[in-house]
């Protein structure tokens, strides 16, 4: 099949539908599809016999349940009769058991689910052809109005049409094998075994009054040191037993032809071609940590079917179905991933206090964050907090924290943020009043956007600097303002050089695009030009290392004496320090070349230079790129070797940031998406980190600090729209206290105002009788 292939229609003629895969997914599809027209004429494929499934009980949410009850009340009160629900889920760590409520699980029967479905199928008149391969996806095509291929994570169609579809699919790092035991469990489990070959977790739920769901999983590398990978089936499950022998009470665990495998993401850059659909797994797959691959499925079958009935032609529906599907599914995978990368890095946070570990286990995919957590079980919420430290009625975020000499009152960062508002790297009015009024706003810390080192080293002409006394004493107005009308607020000044991204326009104007007239020569670690098209830098020599590195020791000092509590070295984002760092943007043959440690070698000579002059009281971070979202380029296990080399050296935190390195990068962006950098630092390196990167909210924040994945969380967007972000948060916290003090002239706008005029209470108008 090479292009898109659409069966004769006949108008009026009913639709023709062929389905393959008669997992959940494709099953409801069948029946919801022939429930909203009677005449279509529906035949599914499955090559197993309709009694084989794998695995053992499915897991649905309130809001899925939802849309089947609405689409259909049939299958509806069947799941509904079988389904087994709880509230609770139970954390087992170094023997010591939390427990938090307020989650509200239904789950029921694998092979319950399906026979619900194919009884629904039969009784509408849905062909259902089970242990028979599906016709040749041509042959579908050619005589079908429309085929849904839902045959599940190997689906056969998708690879037959791998040029169209063009699927992406990541294999991850543990093995893990679906079991059952012959009991019910009373809560949803998590339990975590520490063995003599590493780390193991059982991830256990109950699906029927008498069984459980279990599933053990463990890293290959420990899977394989503890023997796993050549045991038979049996003894597999019976050392799995032993193992979590007392969450099993002591019962066995049985199979349905499990085996051990590994995790496979599935994502696809198309999930239609003419009259083929993709559904459920074969289209996406979200790992079963978060309990929405059959959720996924059911839904995909649900908006499908609706499209199809409200779009003219099937072209239309298939379009509408991925335009709605993909936003949800995309959410949906980025949490998926978020859960499955803390478990694969579960080693990490061993060392946590039981209670905070506990805390950081349940809000691991985003999707339950401290409010929501506080919400369903404020009990537990409130013993997490304690044990943190936060005093009574103190959300995280308002906390203080201590870095070297520097105490913050509170772990909001309004992040760097370049302004191209200066002339000649003079900071002027727009300055004091940006960075003021952020300080007023509330922030513990409020940082200076880049500030360069000379006039070569500005992005833009705008771009302010530290290579001059007059704009030393032009930040000295600035800081002298926040300490004085901002008491309690730290300012902090970020030091960089452009390097290769040099010489552009303001950003408004052209985003690292070259200026038109008035350049300047750029150097950078190799002679290599950010955007095609772009100036080509020189390499930096031996001499002009040298000079360099005075450059920035020389700005550090006028830092110093410009009033800065803190000093963040830049290398990050592909500037000049980001440069050496990155393989992608290093090509030296040289000592400042090569290896990683031979990369390194220019920033710490930076590093150690700006340290011998600023203050020994004031704290220095330093901003790195944790990955530049490239292939070849940094990696998440280069971040922790650079981030342990600056530690070394004296840094007193890691600013975690990603990318902006090559121009083409390919992101993965999402809610928070840059934190798992910050984290992994933090727990591998033993260093506080500040976390960037789409944090919007204070209960993102709150989350992030109370988790221990961050100590800091730096905003800038959200400080764009809301000076006094900070403020806010702790109103709409009904927050009073030292972490966040509105400024005396500011205390009346405390309240959210009233708006507008409302109906409460109203006037008595009549007499009761």
């Amino acid at each position: 099949m090479t292009g898109p292939v659409h069966a004769p229609t006949t108008p009026g003629r009913p639709l023709r539908v062929a389905i393959i895969g008669g997992g959940p997914g494709g099953l409801y599809a069948a029946a919801l599809l022939k429930r909203l027209d009677p005449n279509r004429e529906i035949t599914l494929w499955e090559r197993n016999a309709p009694d084989v499934t794998f695995g053992f009980g499915v897991v649905l949410s309130d809001e899925t349940l939802g849309g089947i009850e609405h689409a259909d009340p049939v299958v509806h009160e069947a799941l509904r009769q079988d389904f087994v629900r709880w509230d609770d889920i139970d954390i087992v760590h170094r023997g010591v058991r939390h427990r938090s409520g307020g989650h509200g699980f239904a789950a029921l029967g694998r092979h319950r689910l399906l026979e619900i479905l194919h009884a629904r199928c039969r009784s509408l008149g849905v062909e259902l052809r089970f242990s028979t391969e599906a016709p040749h996806i041509d042959r579908l095509a050619r005589e079908y109005d429309l085929v849904v291929a839902a045959d599940g994570v190997h689906s056969t169609t998708r690879e037959s049409l791998a040029h169209v579809f063009r699927p992406h699919v990541a294999t991850h790092h543990c093995r893990y094998i679906w079991l059952a035991a012959d009991f019910a469990f009373d809560a949803f489990r998590f339990e975590i075994a520490e063995t003599e070959h590493g780390v193991m977790q059982l991830h256990g739920y109950p699906f029927a009054a008498d069984a459980s769901t279990v599933i053990i999983e463990m890293h290959e590398e420990v899977w394989r040191a503890a023997g796993y990978d050549e045991l038979p089936p049996q003894e597999s499950m019976e050392r799995c037993a032993k193992v979590f022998a007392e969450a099993l009470r002591g019962r066995p665990l049985r199979s349905n032809s499990s085996a051990w495998t590994t995790f496979r993401t599935v994502v696809n850059d198309r999930w239609s071609h003419g009259n083929v659909v993709l559904l459920g797994d074969a289209a996406h797959t979200a790992h079963f940590s978060i309990g929405s691959g059959t959720k996924l499925a059911v839904e995909d079958a649900l908006a499908l079917a609706a499209c199809l009935t409200e779009q003219p032609d099937v072209p239309r529906a298939l379009a509408a179905y991925e335009e709605e599907r993909r936003p949800v599914v995309a959410s949906t995978q980025r949490a998926a991933r978020a859960s499955l990368e803390w478990f694969e890095n579960l080693r990490l946070y061993l060392r946590q206090p039981p209670r905070q570990f506990a805390f950081n286990l349940l809000t691991r995919s985003r999707r339950v964050t401290h409010d929501n957590l506080r919400l369903r079980d404020a009990r537990f919420t409130e013993s997490v907090e304690r044990e943190f430290g936060c005093p009574p009625g103190t959300p995280p975020m308002f906390t203080p924290f201590r870095l070297r000499g520097l105490t913050l009152r509170n772990r909001v960062v309004v992040s760097p943020m370049d302004m191209y508002s200066a002339t000649d790297g003079v900071p002027g009015d727009f300055h004091l009043v940006h960075l003021g009024a952020r300080a007023l706003g509330g922030a513990g810390l409020v940082m200076t956007e880049m500030v360069c080192v000379s006039p070569e080293g500005r992005i833009t002409p705008g771009c302010a600097g530290l290579y001059s006394g007059r704009q030393a004493e032009a930040w000295r107005r600035v800081t002298d303002f926040v300490h004085r009308q901002a008491p309690g607020t730290a300012i902090g000044v970020q030091l960089g050089h452009s390097g290769r991204k040099g010489s552009t326009k303001l950003m408004w104007e052209g985003m690292d695009e070259p200026l038109p007239t008035g350049n300047w020569p750029l150097v950078a670690a190799s002679p290599l030009p950010y955007k095609p098209g772009g100036q080509t830098p020189r390499e930096l020599s031996r001499a002009q290392l040298t000079d360099l590195r005075e450059q920035f020791a020389a700005a550090a000092w006028r830092a110093a004496r410009a009033g800065f509590d803190l000093l963040e070295l830049h290398c990050a984002h592909g500037y000049l320090l980001s440069g050496f760092l990155s393989p992608l943007t290093n090509r030296r043959t040289d000592a400042y070349g090569g290896s990683l440690d031979r990369r390194l070698r220019f920033p710490l000579e930076v590093f150690d230079a700006v340290r011998a002059v600023w203050p020994a009281e004031r704290p220095m971070t330093v901003r790195i790129s944790a990955t530049d979202w490239a292939e070849g380029g940094t990696t998440a296990e280069d971040a922790v070797a650079i981030a342990r080399a600056f530690a070394a050296h004296g840094a007193d935190a890691i600013d975690v940031s990603t990318g902006q390195v090559v121009a083409e990068e390919r992101p993965e962006f999402g809610r928070s998406y840059q934190t798992p950098f910050a984290d992994r630092i933090r727990h591998e390196v033993r260093i506080p980190v500040i976390a960037v990167g789409a944090i919007s909210s204070w209960d993102d924040v709150n989350s992030l600090i109370l988790a221990g994945r961050a100590d800091l969380c730096a905003l800038a967007r959200p400080h764009l729209y809301d000076p006094h972000w900070t403020l806010h948060a702790a109103a709409e916290q009904g927050y009073e206290g030292p972490g966040a003090v509105w400024p005396a002239p500011y205390r009346a706008g405390s309240r959210r105002p009233r708006t507008g005029r409302t109906d409460a209470p109203r006037p008595r108008l009549s007499l009761s009788g």
